[in-house]
């Protein structure tokens, strides 16, 4: 407010080099602050200032300066875009050689901070050459240097294929999967990371990631006692499981199931999260996958979320991975329904405590959910208490399932009479030559007149 910029705008042309530097760092401190700063810094022409002087200044200065572009580039995909038009990357990239691995870093922090936002931007550090030199930077000696390269390549790789490619293309996966053992957590995350944003776009570049012999090295990861490793190795088998029956087959001969349902069961929230729908996608697959996660039992930790955790998506998500585990046959079906998921599910559905939208999402995923495994369902004795909560649109699922079993089970007719069953039955309101209707007509046609009355 008492316009320092325009003060300190000429002090980045200053004699005196540390005047220069720390002109430079009093901006870049402002412009971080927020984005309203980062666009007076734009705006108040200092960028070229900035430039002018890059190429033939010290390390100090050039430090300085990329923090000011990372500071400005931050913020908003426009103020990125007013460092690329100023030709500020082609100055990151020649930083990116420099002697000194504190500008290095600097230069590849910066760039990761542009790139972050959206694909154009991306493609326009892919443009200026960065790739190669981050590339060289994750298999330079020093950790943090290693830790940002790896985070801006991550940042690169995420927006689409074709970003990702040129990623791979430059040779990053070798070495990004070299350090999944680094013993420095913080490295790890970017490693993990990186490899994740590769692997998520299609079969081939999920197929490239697995071929660099990440199994069963990646699994070591989630046993990892840094949180954000743990994610961010599920979140990787996650995002390679999801393509294909073979590549989840690979996982699953690797332990990789068996070691997501550990990971599961040894933490809380949002840990949860990538372990819950790496299990639902393998599941998904076919019956021998989901078999695979029952065998593992991966069920109990799948109930657990369903119960322990407070936040909806990710109840929501627990749900869903059921679902997908029970919907191949009877047989998987009543794994899911022994291990008493179905009340849950169903409370779940009825709680419509919070109707905002992620309710009304999770409402969407739990009714999936309780109608894939109903569907195929024939464990009576788990179906039999819905028949007293369920609503309608739910109950023709239950009570289908019903009419498909007790024709041609005398022993469960009989327990149904015995428990109540076909009481409840009666209680049913259904619209007539409704679905539900049919079934309820089924069973009662499997008992004599006078015990239905």
């Amino acid at each position: 407010n008492s316009g320092v910029m325009s003060l300190l705008r000429p002090l980045l042309l200053d004699v005196v080099p540390t005047i220069q530097q720390t002109a430079a760092v009093a901006l870049g401190r402002l412009a971080n602050y927020n984005d309203d700063l980062a666009e007076a810094v734009v705006k108040g022409d200092i960028l070229p200032h900035l430039m002018c002087s890059l190429s033939e200044q010290n390390r100090f200065y050039k430090k300085a300066a990329a923090f000011v572009l990372r500071a400005v580039g931050k913020h908003s995909p426009q103020l990125a875009q007013a460092i690329v038009q100023c030709g500020a990357l082609e100055m990151l990239v020649i930083c990116l050689e420099d002697f000194d691995p504190g500008v290095k870093e600097a230069a590849s922090w910066a760039l990761g901070y542009i790139a972050r936002h959206n694909s154009e931007l991306s493609q326009a550090v892919v443009d200026a050459g960065a790739v190669p030199l981050l590339v060289l930077c994750i298999q330079e000696p020093e950790i943090a240097l290693k830790r940002i390269a790896a985070s801006t390549l991550s940042d690169i790789s995420k927006h689409s294929p074709e970003l990702a490619q040129t990623v791979v293309d430059a040779g990053a996966i070798a070495h990004l999967a070299q350090m999944i053992l680094n013993p420095d957590a913080k490295l790890k995350r970017q490693v993990l990371s990186a490899l994740s944003q590769i692997a998520k776009h299609s079969v081939d570049l999920a197929e490239l990631v697995v071929e660099a012999e990440i199994f069963p090295v990646v699994l070591t990861c989630l046993k990892d006692s840094d949180e954000y490793v743990k994610k961010n190795g599920a979140t990787l088998i996650r995002e390679i499981a999801k393509h294909t029956p073979e590549l989840s087959q690979l996982i699953v001969n690797a332990g990789g199931v068996a070691a997501v349902i550990d990971c599961i069961g040894s933490c809380r929230g949002a840990v949860r999260l990538p372990g819950i729908m790496m299990l639902g996608y393998v599941a998904a697959h076919s019956e021998n996958l989901s078999m695979a996660v029952i065998v593992s039992k991966g069920i109990p930790p799948l109930c657990a979320c369903l119960i322990e955790e407070r936040e909806d998506h990710i109840k929501a998500a627990a749900a869903w991975a059921l679902g997908q585990v029970g919907r191949h046959t009877p047989e998987h079906a009543r794994a899911v329904a022994v291990a008493n998921v179905l009340p849950t599910l169903l409370a779940m559905y009825m709680d419509t405590r919070s109707s905002e939208d992620l309710q009304m999402k999770a409402s969407i995923f739990t009714k999936k959910a309780l109608k894939n495994i109903l569907q195929k369902c024939t464990y009576l004795p788990a179906l039999e208490p819905l028949l007293h909560d369920a609503p309608t649109n739910i109950m023709k699922h239950i009570v289908g399932q019903f009419s498909k079993v007790l024709p041609h089970d005398s022993k469960a007719r009989r327990l149904f009479v015995t428990t109540g069953g076909l009481k409840k039955v009666q209680e049913i309101k259904a619209e007539p030559g409704s679905l539900l209707q049919e079934y309820i007509n089924t069973i009662n046609n499997c008992y004599p007149e006078e015990i239905v009355r």
